[in-house]
């Protein structure tokens, strides 16, 4: 599709999404490169503007991540935040070293607000500042417009090239008025006209995956999750009959979660699609008999589900193209955009059943972050509650058990997760926690329940609340909340004596994606 774009050139800055996301809640398209693109690449790509991320180097040091003064040179715009900026002004003639005061958290900055970054921005406004180096010296033709008690040049410019510097983040919600810098960017200087709408972005979608598909046969890997929903919804509105949607229960899945999607994609459901439901649950339990170890379960669970919807597959008999809900931080976590490490062996990315024969892969929601997966989803007419649903990781349950899986470690968990999830929507929060569950860890204790003494297991809840899922806060759930569901859980499913809340934030700790 030929849209208008920005592109954000990654400097290991990790950050690098959270930019691209800003720019797309601005209504404009935007997709990250590492700064390794060759330039005629980029020039190729013919974007509206250029964005260069932070990144964990000095830009003056041996090695360090850098580009070509040609990129300042093309006519297009280019705004430089943190290390982007001092690489800017390096690249320039300007002199960037060391910081006598290193900048770091809520600092106020006083802005120029003659500047078109900082149009309708307060002259005293609160930005997200995290650097040990700072430029001493701005680079020739650059006017300074932005600054701190200990900062000079806070944001240069050099309008008549169209050339922007930020010291700080615009892109983090600490920076207050961050995104009305960046929205000023791509509208006041680069010009963007805002097209990157959901209904047109859905429209396109059914229009191009019709004229590629022509009258070939579709299949789809439906887990029941957001992504898989909606690319397997986008797929039934554009081809229809000629789509058939392989749901594998593996019984990892949340309580009655399976009779869930069979009742919204299934033959008595709303979509014009062939359903099938393949119940593995037995086989899955006897594969992971003896495992232990978190990552040797997900890579069982992942083998079989390849080696079952390979065994669908071949019943079927031919399929012309394969449809997988990538989205896009999967394509960048798997190391295939930006330059930040590789953090994620996604399902989605890789993983592919080795013996079934199709020409093609259909991605549709691979240029998609999550929220924009749900707009799309809505806009497609997805119940709401699906579109909702919690984050859910591919291996399932199956990582929310500590050691060993058993038929009766699943049936705990799912009984209390069901709860902690019913309670939390009881208490109207449901739609404010951007992540919660129940994990069943490997400790038992001893505790007292009537006159007996009892040797079961612990439950750990875990709540978080996040804009972008790289960074995450535990969430702090009403004590009568927490009381209900530990009194519930103890009371209602068998095995339990005792609930824990895990307060743990990421970093240092981690929490689970789709």
């Amino acid at each position: 599709m030929n849209r208008e774009k920005i592109i954000v050139i990654d400097f290991g800055g990790q950050y690098n999404q959270l930019v691209a996301r800003r720019v797309r809640e601005c209504s404009v398209y935007c997709e990250i490169y590492s700064y390794k693109t060759d330039i005629s690449a980029i020039r190729a790509m013919n974007p509206k503007g250029i964005i260069l991320t932070g990144g964990p180097n000095s830009c003056y040091e041996d090695g360090a991540p850098t580009c070509s003064r040609e990129l300042f040179e093309m006519g297009i715009p280019v705004l430089g935040l943190c290390y982007g900026a001092q690489l800017m002004m390096h690249v320039l003639g300007g002199h960037v070293c060391k910081a006598p005061v290193r900048e770091y958290g809520k600092i106020e900055v006083t802005v120029d607000r003659t500047s078109k970054l900082f149009s309708d921005v307060s002259e005293k406004t609160i930005c997200w500042m995290s650097h040990n180096d700072y430029i001493e010296k701005t680079a020739p033709g650059f006017r300074t417009v932005a600054w701190t008690d200990n900062c000079p040049a806070a944001a240069m410019e050099c309008a008549e090239k169209q050339l922007y510097a930020i010291q700080f983040h615009p892109e983090v919600l600490h920076t207050v008025e961050g995104t009305k810098m960046l929205s000023n960017f791509v509208y006041n200087v680069c010009g963007c006209s805002g097209d990157w709408k959901m209904d047109a972005f859905v429209e396109q979608s059914i229009r191009a995956i019709r004229e590629k598909v022509g009258d070939g046969r579709v299949l789809c890997a439906l887990s029941g999750g957001v992504d898989s929903s909606v690319a397997a919804v986008l797929l039934s509105k554009a081809v229809g009959k000629q789509l058939t949607c392989v749901f594998v229960d593996h019984g990892l899945l949340r309580k009655n979660e399976g009779d869930e999607v069979e009742a919204v994609f299934g033959p008595t459901g709303d979509y014009d699609l062939n359903f099938i439901r393949v119940n593995a649950q037995e086989r899955y339990y006897k594969k992971l008999a003896g495992a232990e170890e978190p990552e040797k379960k997900r890579k069982i669970i992942g083998e079989e589900f390849i080696r079952v919807f390979e065994e669908e597959a071949k019943k079927i008999g031919r399929v012309d193209f394969l449809v997988q809900g990538t989205i896009y931080p999967d394509v960048v976590e798997s190391g295939l955009g930006g330059e930040s490490a590789v953090i994620k062996s996604h399902h989605n990315v890789g993983g592919l059943p080795e013996h079934v024969d199709f020409k093609e892969i259909i991605e549709p929601l691979r240029d998609l972050f999550k929220d924009e997966v749900r707009k799309v989803g809505l806009e497609l007419g997805i119940p709401e509650y699906l579109v909702f649903r919690q984050p859910f990781p591919g291996p399932g349950l199956g990582v929310r058990i500590i050691g060993e899986v058993t038929a009766e470690k699943v049936r705990i968990v799912q009984d209390a997760d069901a709860i902690f999830r019913e309670e939390i929507a009881t208490a109207g929060y449901d739609r404010k926690i951007n992540q919660y569950f129940a994990a069943l860890t490997n400790m038992r204790s001893v505790g007292v329940m009537g006159d007996e003494r009892t040797y079961d297991y612990a439950v750990a809840l875990r709540a978080v609340s996040t804009v972008d899922f790289m960074t995450a806060e535990a969430v702090e759930i009403p004590w009568e909340v927490l009381q209900k569901v530990m009194s519930r859980v103890i009371n209602e499913v068998k095995g339990v004596n005792r609930v824990v809340y895990d307060l743990t934030s990421k970093p240092p700790g981690t929490i689970e994606m789709e």
